[in-house]
């Protein structure tokens, strides 16, 4: 029931978007063009205290490559449009297209994420159930 309670939640926070503003992605790896992010909503869960949702639009540029890195928190991806390539702890990568989901969860470790294209850029929706006023992305060093 408080999985079922949670992703009826995610829904209804995916369903209401708010006016995006930039703000910049963690350093790329060496050389490639780096990945942005548009905070889209963050709303605190006050049936579940201490946790937010939190709604991002990330657009890789042809190339992108994301740092090895994690988020502490529940990550719902959904791709709007390209390919990316995205892997956790060093198990295999999978290849993404439009309407393709992931998932990764608070103790992953996020350790391919890249557009799958030279040429063309992707985008991608990512609704994060995680601890409030906490970084979306940490590094891993």
């Amino acid at each position: 029931m408080h999985m079922l309670k949670t992703f009826g939640l995610a829904l209804l926070l995916a369903s209401g978007a708010a006016a995006a503003h930039q703000s910049e992605h963690a350093a790329p790896a060496a050389g490639a063009p780096m990945a942005k992010v548009a905070d889209l909503m963050t709303k605190a869960l006050k049936d579940y205290p201490g946790k937010e949702g939190k709604m991002i639009l990330v657009t890789y540029p042809p190339g992108s490559v994301d740092p090895v890195h994690r988020h502490h928190a529940h990550a719902f991806v959904y791709v709007l449009e390209g390919s990316i390539v995205m892997g956790l702890n060093g198990d295999k990568p999978v290849t993404l297209g439009p309407g393709q989901t992931f998932y990764e969860g608070p103790d992953d470790i996020h350790t391919v994420g890249r557009n799958a294209s030279k040429t063309k850029p992707a985008k991608f929706l990512v609704l994060l159930l995680k601890d409030q006023n906490t970084p979306v992305l940490i590094p891993e060093h």
